[in-house]
């Protein structure tokens, strides 16, 4: 692992800290991770040569996390109306322009670019603040541990031992070692990290374990989503953000998977002893 990278993991660690143990902090990187995701995304669609509405659609998803973080609904499924909402302004929008060539996939593509990034990153917020009985604050270093040390395990892993190709045709450096690398990573962060879990789960150490196999494939399905996208663009990284760890999307790409499918279980889950 190169000195660059070392350090660049070193910051983006530090600040999420800052962002685990400080809402405001928090807030403040989500949103901006969130508009460099978006403008990311955006970028490598322009690419392609899709017209697709850049800087309304960044607007438009920065709405997203501030809407939830803010508590403001007009009503009891406000997600539902944003989304249609947001489908009839990107048709309006299509509406003004002069031709029509694309137009299906442009209005797809910029709702899939939102829904994408801003949506499944807001995730986080309802972690952090929004889980009934809950630590929000510990069960958001809980996922952010287990699927990051995921990433690390399989770039050390793979880097190492990898040998065995996962699916070269989606990313041409992935192996069947690292991938199980990151599980046996996130597993161990699981159990390491496991007092970040609130006692009245009344989650066994095995049952952590495998907690943190399950969120680390969820992880490793982000990972190689990106990677589809990056690869349909022609492209290796979604950017240059930080030096050695690529863009924005390279860093958050599997926490969009993992983090809903966490808030969703976590959710399911009935609460033992108060």
């Amino acid at each position: 692992m190169s000195k660059e990278r070392i350090v660049s993991a070193g910051i983006m660690t530090l600040v999420a800290i800052g962002a685990v143990l400080n809402q405001w902090v928090f807030i403040i990187v989500l949103l901006a991770l969130t508009i460099g995701g978006l403008y990311e995304f955006f970028y490598l669609i322009n690419k392609k040569g899709i017209p697709i509405y850049s800087y309304t659609g960044i607007a438009i998803g920065v709405m997203i996390p501030l809407s939830i973080f803010t508590r403001f609904e007009l009503t009891g499924n406000w997600e539902l109306l944003f989304i249609v909402v947001l489908l009839l302004m990107i048709f309006l929008m299509q509406f003004i322009r002069k031709e029509n060539n694309n137009a299906i996939v442009g209005v797809s593509t910029t709702l899939f670019g939102i829904l994408y990034v801003s949506w499944l990153f807001s995730f986080l917020i309802k972690i952090r603040f929004f889980l009934p009985g809950a630590d929000g604050m510990k069960l958001l270093g809980f996922v952010l541990l287990v699927t990051k040390m995921g990433d690390i395990g399989a770039l050390l892993v793979g880097s190492r031992f990898g040998k065995h190709l996962l699916l070269p045709r989606i990313s041409p450096n992935k192996t069947v070692e690292g991938c199980l690398g990151s599980f046996f990573f996130s597993a161990l962060a699981a159990v390491l990290g496991s007092a970040l879990i609130p006692d009245r789960f009344g989650f066994s150490t095995g049952h952590i374990a495998l907690m943190g196999i399950f969120f680390a494939g969820m992880g490793q399905l982000g990972d190689m989503s990106e990677s589809l996208i990056k690869r349909d663009c022609n492209v290796k990284d979604s950017g240059k953000f930080m030096p050695e760890l690529g863009g924005v999307l390279d860093m958050i790409d599997s926490i969009l998977f993992s983090a809903p499918v966490f808030y969703f279980y976590i959710s399911s889950v009935p609460l033992g002893r108060p």
